[in-house]
């Protein structure tokens, strides 16, 4: 019997990269391709400010073929959801059930999902959800999943955490309150390597930039 086919929805960051291995491990779906927005101001994945070109080979290594959205930066809500609509239909008609999602615990951003997929077709999967971000942090790093810190809120963390590698040590340095996995939006990542990768990315942390209140790592193929 055929497994239903899902995209993964990848931020180039280590939750995404995590879920996709947890489901990839499993076996219950068909991961058949994963869906990214990219803004076309910058060509860099929205929100974690990933260069284009890491973002193609993190999925060339995953083996999963790239399903950019691309949005304007800034993007307004609405030009964002008739985007993602737009995603949504070409992935139904490519015979596409599921959607996987690297969600924690943030009920409204998991709402948010179910709402916007409720009468798709599309049917979203949240295989990380609720489990503790301390735990899961840990259980990443000893799976071998390698990540470097690509985005920091400004008012959550120092700058100087921008490029570092998500590691035991970036653990116990975190701040007090900054959620171990920065679920809460106090940093984001980029993946280099693991277990969902058929090899390991060579990335460069370059210069680090600071813009509407968070801090950027330039990473950059070598």
């Amino acid at each position: 019997m055929a497994r239903p086919k899902a995209l993964i929805s990848w931020s180039s960051g280590k939750d995404s990269a995590f879920a996709l291995h947890e489901v990839m491990r499993a076996g219950q779906f068909d991961v058949v391709g994963a869906l990214t927005t990219v803004t076309e101001t910058f060509g860099r994945v929205s929100i974690h400010g990933v260069r284009q070109e890491i973002l193609q080979a993190q999925c060339e290594a995953a083996g999963l073929p790239q399903r950019i959205v691309p949005i304007p930066y800034p993007c307004p809500n609405e030009v964002y959801e008739a985007r993602m609509r737009e995603a949504v239909a070409q992935a139904v008609a490519g015979g596409i059930t599921h959607m996987i999602f690297g969600d924690l615990f943030l009920a409204d951003i998991r709402a948010y999902r179910e709402q916007k997929l409720a009468g798709t077709g599309i049917t979203p999967v949240f295989p990380l959800w609720e489990r503790p971000t301390l735990e899961l942090a840990r259980a990443m790093i000893a799976s071998g999943l390698e990540a470097h810190i690509a985005t920091v809120d400004l008012m959550k963390m120092p700058a100087e955490f921008a490029g570092r590698t998500f590691d035991a040590d970036l653990l116990a340095d975190l701040p007090d309150g900054v959620d171990p996995c920065g679920e809460n939006g106090e940093f984001h990542t980029c993946v280099v390597a693991g277990p969902m990768f058929s090899r390991r990315l060579v990335v460069t942390s370059g210069e680090r930039v600071e813009r509407d209140g968070y801090a950027y790592c330039d990473l950059v193929m070598d």
